[in-house]
C-alpha cells in the first residue's frame, strides 16, 4: 500500500501558502471558529473567551486549527467540567416513571463529568478533547458528541469509564500528562537546570507585579497599541525598568541579564498574565457564591468604539449573612433582542458553572426589550424560572417621575431648559470660565472684608458648573444649587458676553438669557425645584447603595413621600421668604402678589382670574407637588403586592413590629421550587418558635433597623441553621435587587478602561481588564502563586516551575 494516499497532493502550479490555505486544516478562524480565517489569523493565539461552556454547543476539537489544539485543551481542562449543581433539572418520561438527571452524580464523577443545560444531556470532558474521529469507542461518541440522556440507566457511567485499558482511562491520562509540562516532549528537550528555573520564577513573578499594579490602576500596557505586534514599550516596560531598579540586587541581576527578546515581556504573554489574573477572580467570585441563590443585573452600553456591551452582575448573600454584588463579565452583543440576551446571559453564566434555574432576582432598566410583558427579558426568564421575580430599578423609576414632572409643567420645564442653556453660553470657552472664576474671587474677597463670609479649612471653595444631564437628574440639583451660589457672577459674564462677543447671534442669546435670569418666575422657580431635587437626590443615592434591600428602599420612597407632604403643607412660606430675600439681594423686581396674574405671551388686556400670589402657591408650588406625589404612587406601586407585604413582615424594626405570619406564608408560596408543602408546614411551626426567640426573649435582636442586619446576625448567632426555612425567605428578601447601580459603575469602569487611544481593544482583553479593575477588593487578595499556576498551565511554556 503507497503512502501517498495519506496526503493530500500540491498541485505543482499551487505554493505551499496556497496549499495551506485550501487546507481543512485551516477552515476555523481562531478568534471565531465558526467563521474562515485568513492567513494572519492563523497565527494569532485562540480567544479562550469565546469557547462555549456548554458541552453541547461546543465546537469539535478537531475543526480548530491543529496548532491551537491543545491551548483549547487546557483552557477547558483549566475550567473543569461544566457542572451547574444548581440546575433545576427537567423531567423525562422513561419507562413509564419520570426520570432526570440527578446532581449528586457530580461527586460520584468530579472530574469528567458533565450537564448541558441546553440539550439536557451528559457529556465526558476528556473525551470530547482527545476523541479520534477515526475511532469510535464503546459509549464514547454518545459522551462527547451526542450526549447521554437515559437517566433510568445510571449504570452506562460505570460502563463508560471502563477499566484501565479503556478509551476513556487514556484521554483522561492524556488531560494529566497535557496539564504536567514535566512529561511532555518539549521539555524534555529542554531540561532547565534549579538556577534556570529560578531565574524563570524571578523574572515571571516580575511581570505579575506589574501586571497587577496596571490592572489595579486601569493603565495602558503599551500606550495607544496594545496588539501583538506593537513595537511601542509602553507602561509595562517603563514599570518593569523601574522594577529592576528598586528591588534586591539578586533580584535585578536577574532581570538585568534577561535577554532583550524575552518572552515574558512580549504583549501576548501580557493579555496571559492578565487572563490568568481574571480567571483567579472570578474564581474568588463563585467561590465566594458558595453556590447558592442570586439575582442578576443586566445593562447595556455602547463603548467608545460604537460596540453594544451586556454587564452582568450577580447580587447574592454571602457566609457571614451581607449582601454582596459583584461584577462578573461582559459581552459584546450583536442583536440585543429579548432572546439574543437571555442566550448571552444563560453563555455567561454556563462559563461559572452557574444555572439560571437558580436566579431569584432581576433588575433592569425600563427598555422594551427589558420589560416587555410578554417578550422582554425579564418575561422570558420568568417562563423558565417562576421564582425569578423582576424590579424594575428604583433609581431609573425615580428618574421617570421627575421627567413626567418636567413634561407637565413648562414652569419646570423652562428653568430646566434655561439653566442649561445658560451653563452652555458661560461655559462655552476658557475666556468666559476665567472671567467667572475672578468675578467670584472678587465677590468672595468682598464679602470676607465686610464679615459676610468666615475663612476656614475647607470653606469658599470654587465651585463648578458641571453641565446637567438629561439622564441624571441628580446633576440638576447641583447645578441649580451652584448657579443660585454664583448667581451675581455668571449675571457679570452674560453681561460682558451679551456686550462684547463677536457674533450678534451670541450677543443676542446672552442678552436674552440674561433678562430672563432676573425676572422672579425664574429665582422662584430655581428655588423651588432646587427644594424638590434635595429631597429626591438623597433618595436616590440611597437606592444606590451595594447592601440596599428593597423593604428600607419602599420605606425610604415613603420617606421621601411624607417630606414632600409636609413640604407641601408648611414649606410655602420658607420659600418665599428666601426667593424674597434673594430677589432684593439682587436687585430684581418683585411683582404685587395681590395683582391679578398676567399668562406669559399673551396681552395684558388678557389677565387671568386669579392673583399673583394664587398662581405661584396654587398652579404651581402645589400642583407640582402633587404630581411629584402622584407619580412616585403609581410608579412605585410594588407595595402593594404580596411580595413587598411578606417582606415587609420580616423586617426587624421597632421589635418585628410587622411581624404577620399570614403573610409571611403568602410570600413563601411565591417561591414555588423553593418550598414543597412540607416544607410550608415546618415554615410555619419556626415562625411560631422564631417571633418568640428573637422577638422578645434575645435582646441581641432588638435594636436591629432593617433585614441586612437581621440577616448579620441570624449568622453570627448560628440561629440561622436553626431557623433555617425562616434565614431562606430572609436571603430572597435580600436577593430582590433595588436598583442598576453596580452596572452603571462597571460601564463608568468601561469608559475608563477603552478610551479613545485604546478604541480597538479585543473585547475579550476588555472584559478580563474590566474585571480585575472593578473587583479590586478581590483581585488584590489574590496570591502571585496562584496567578502564576494558572498562568503556566495555559499552556506549554519552555519555562517550567515545579
Amino acid at each position: 500500500m503507497s503512502i501517498d494516499k495519506f496526503f493530500a497532493r500540491i498541485p505543482k502550479f499551487q505554493s505551499a501558502n496556497s496549499s495551506s490555505q485550501n487546507s481543512p486544516l485551516f477552515r476555523e478562524n481562531v478568534n471565531h471558529p465558526e467563521n474562515p480565517p485568513n492567513n494572519d489569523e492563523q497565527s494569532q493565539e485562540v480567544d479562550v473567551n469565546s469557547l462555549k461552556a456548554d458541552p453541547a454547543k461546543r465546537l469539535a476539537n478537531l475543526k480548530y486549527y491543529p496548532n491551537h489544539r491543545d491551548t483549547v485543551r487546557r483552557a477547558y481542562i483549566q475550567k473543569g467540567p461544566c457542572q451547574p449543581r444548581n440546575h433545576n433539572f427537567p423531567q423525562t418520561e422513561m419507562s413509564g416513571a419520570l426520570r432526570r438527571f440527578n446532581f449528586k452524580w457530580f461527586n460520584d464523577y468530579p472530574d469528567w463529568l458533565e450537564y448541558s443545560v441546553s440539550s439536557d444531556a451528559a457529556f465526558c470532558l476528556p473525551c470530547y478533547l482527545f476523541k479520534d474521529e477515526d475511532v469510535h469507542q464503546r459509549g464514547g461518541d454518545v459522551f462527547s458528541s451526542r450526549g447521554f440522556r437515559s437517566w433510568n440507566k445510571k449504570d452506562r457511567f460505570g460502563i463508560h469509564v471502563g477499566g484501565p485499558n479503556s478509551d476513556h482511562y487514556k484521554a483522561k491520562k492524556k488531560c494529566e500528562d497535557l496539564m504536567r509540562q514535566s512529561q511532555s516532549i518539549q521539555v524534555a528537550w529542554n531540561k532547565q537546570s534549579n538556577q534556570a528555573k529560578m531565574e524563570y520564577r524571578i523574572r515571571l513573578i516580575a511581570s505579575i507585579k506589574v501586571v497587577r499594579f496596571l490592572l489595579g490602576q486601569g493603565m495602558a500596557f503599551r500606550g495607544h497599541d496594545e496588539g501583538i505586534s506593537s513595537s511601542n514599550r509602553g507602561n509595562f516596560l517603563e514599570l518593569l525598568r523601574y522594577h529592576t531598579e528598586i528591588c534586591d540586587e539578586d533580584v535585578a541581576t536577574v532581570l538585568r541579564k534577561a535577554p532583550k527578546n524575552n518572552q515574558l515581556t512580549s504583549p501576548a504573554v501580557q493579555k496571559e498574565i492578565i487572563r490568568a489574573c481574571a480567571i483567579e477572580t472570578a474564581k474568588v467570585i463563585i467561590k465566594d457564591l458558595n453556590g447558592d441563590y442570586f439575582s442578576v443585573l443586566v445593562d447595556e452600553s455602547r463603548d467608545v468604539s460604537c460596540k453594544e456591551q451586556m454587564a452582568l452582575v450577580l447580587r447574592y448573600v454571602d457566609r457571614r449573612g451581607f449582601v454582596m454584588e459583584r461584577f462578573i463579565g461582559i459581552l459584546h452583543v450583536r442583536d440585543t433582542s429579548a432572546s439574543s440576551l437571555k442566550e448571552s446571559i444563560a453563555s455567561l453564566l454556563a462559563q461559572h458553572s452557574l444555572s439560571m434555574s437558580y436566579i431569584r432576582g432581576q433588575c433592569y432598566d425600563g427598555a422594551s426589550n427589558m420589560q416587555g410583558q410578554f417578550n422582554g427579558l425579564k418575561a422570558l426568564i420568568q417562563r423558565e424560572n417562576r421564582s425569578a421575580h423582576s424590579v424594575h430599578c428604583f433609581s431609573h423609576q425615580l428618574q421617570l417621575t421627575l421627567v413626567g414632572i418636567s413634561k407637565k409643567c413648562d414652569e419646570v420645564a423652562g428653568v430646566v431648559n434655561l439653566v442649561s442653556a445658560v451653563l452652555n453660553v458661560v461655559g462655552a470657552s476658557f475666556k468666559r470660565r476665567d472671567e467667572l472664576r475672578d468675578a467670584q474671587i472678587l465677590k468672595v474677597q468682598k464679602a470676607l472684608e465686610v464679615g459676610d463670609l468666615q475663612t476656614g479649612r475647607g470653606q469658599n471653595q470654587e465651585l463648578g458648573l458641571a453641565r446637567p444631564s438629561d439622564t441624571r437628574w441628580g446633576s440638576h440639583f447641583k447645578s441649580f444649587v451652584n448657579f443660585i451660589l454664583l448667581f451675581d457672577s455668571i449675571i457679570d459674564v452674560l453681561d460682558i458676553v451679551g456686550t462684547d462677543a463677536e457674533s450678534s447671534d451670541e450677543r443676542w442669546k446672552a442678552r436674552g438669557f440674561l433678562d430672563a435670569c432676573l425676572k422672579f418666575e425664574f429665582v422662584f422657580m430655581l428655588h423651588f425645584m432646587k427644594n424638590i431635587l434635595s429631597i429626591t437626590n438623597e433618595l436616590n443615592a440611597a437606592l444606590q447603595r451595594k447592601e440596599q434591600d428593597i423593604v428600607n428602599a419602599m420605606l425610604l420612597v415613603g420617606v421621601a413621600k411624607k417630606r414632600l407632604q409636609t413640604t407641601r403643607d408648611t414649606g410655602w412660606d420658607s420659600l418665599i421668604d428666601d426667593v424674597l430675600a434673594f430677589c432684593i439681594k439682587h436687585d430684581i423686581e418683585i411683582p404685587r402678589f395681590d395683582s391679578f396674574y398676567v399668562f406669559r405671551g399673551k396681552s395684558r388686556r388678557k389677565v387671568a382670574e386669579y392673583t399673583v400670589l394664587h398662581h405661584y402657591r396654587v398652579e404651581v408650588f402645589y400642583k407640582v407637588i402633587d404630581w411629584q406625589l402622584q407619580e412616585l404612587n403609581s410608579r412605585f406601586n410594588e407595595v402593594t403586592s404580596d411580595l413587598l407585604h411578606g417582606m415587609v413582615c420580616l423586617s426587624p424594626s421597632q421589635s418585628f413590629a410587622n411581624f404577620d405570619i399570614e403573610k409571611i406564608m403568602r410570600l413563601a408560596t411565591l417561591y414555588p421550587d423553593d418550598f414543597t408543602e412540607y416544607d410550608l408546614v415546618e415554615l410555619r411551626c419556626q415562625l411560631e418558635n422564631y417571633i418568640v426567640d428573637v422577638g422578645s426573649e434575645d435582646i441581641r435582636f432588638s435594636s436591629l433597623n432593617g433585614i441586612g442586619d437581621l440577616s448579620k446576625k441570624l449568622v453570627e448567632t448560628k440561629k440561622h441553621l436553626v431557623y433555617s426555612h425562616v434565614y431562606r425567605l430572609i436571603r430572597f428578601s435580600l436577593l430582590l435587587p433595588v436598583a442598576t447601580a453596580s452596572v452603571e459603575r462597571a460601564f463608568s469602569a468601561m469608559k475608563f478602561i477603552k478610551t479613545d487611544l485604546r478604541n480597538r481593544m479585543e473585547d475579550g482583553f476588555l472584559n478580563d481588564c474590566l474585571i480585575t479593575f472593578k473587583e479590586r477588593d478581590v483581585f488584590v487578595c489574590i496570591s502571585d502563586d496562584d496567578i502564576m499556576t494558572t498562568f503556566q498551565n495555559m499552556k506549554t511554556r519552555k519555562g517550567k516551575l515545579d
